[in-house]
């Protein structure tokens, strides 16, 4: 791969994650802290996804597969615990 394309997705991926850690920091409310830890799970699987991209590698597979199932039921874990259902 291009040297270029490697610092560029790079730097976009870090500005992303950057920007999502701002917003769970100063998310005013749960929810906006929770739409940020989303974004810096995707961008997590992003780079994981892209790490193995780039060095053409399948063992990341179950990284991402594990990374993906956190975020989802984390989601909706929170979504529960925000909408104040006991079961």
């Amino acid at each position: 791969m291009n040297l270029a394309v490697i610092v560029a997705l790079t730097v976009l991926l870090s500005v992303t994650a950057l920007l999502a850690l701002v917003r769970v920091v100063r998310g005013p409310s749960l929810l906006d802290r929770l739409v940020a830890t989303e974004l810096l799970l995707a961008t997590m699987i992003a780079a994981v996804g892209a790490e193995a991209a780039v060095h053409r590698q399948t063992t990341t597979l179950p990284v991402l597969v594990v990374l993906a199932l956190l975020a989802f039921l984390g989601s909706v874990a929170l979504v529960r615990f925000a909408a104040g259902e006991e079961s």
